[in-house]
């Protein structure tokens, strides 16, 4: 599970739980177009993927970067593939409100987003507490 926070058109930030994948050097997560996140996006393509344990052990990592909304058929069909190698083919949201999310990214009913990091954060937690900085140009 991923948190992504994005900023609101007046300004007040926007924090909602979501799945997300890593390929190719990007993280990719889909909403539909109706969504709050989707329309602050429309707005300020930067945002925040954070993830990690709730405890004081394990890694938690966050994602910095800008959300580009992808449209090539070849990227959703990728992206499509990697949901589905990570989540199961089939995936069905816990209320069923979708099923099949590998096959509405790739038809295109859902909106995904690629997010090329800026800066990635990595805090690990346990014997050793530590911080992490990556930069990307």
């Amino acid at each position: 599970m991923f948190w992504l926070s994005t900023v609101r058109p007046d300004g007040r930030p926007h924090v909602t739980p979501l799945l997300a994948v890593w390929h190719a050097d990007a993280m990719y997560f889909c909403t539909g177009q109706e969504e709050r996140k989707a329309k602050n996006l429309q707005q300020n393509q930067q945002c925040i993927l954070t993830t990690g344990q709730n405890g004081l052990d394990g890694l938690d990592v966050v994602v910095e970067g800008h959300a580009l909304e992808v449209d090539d058929g070849a990227e959703r069909q990728q992206g499509a593939n990697t949901y589905e190698s990570k989540y199961g083919t089939h995936f069905t949201a816990p209320e069923g409100t979708w099923f099949g999310l590998g096959d509405a990214i790739r038809a295109g009913k859902v909106l995904l987003y690629r997010v090329t990091p800026t800066t990635i954060l990595g805090f690990a937690k346990g014997e050793q507490f530590s911080q992490t900085r990556w930069r990307f140009g």
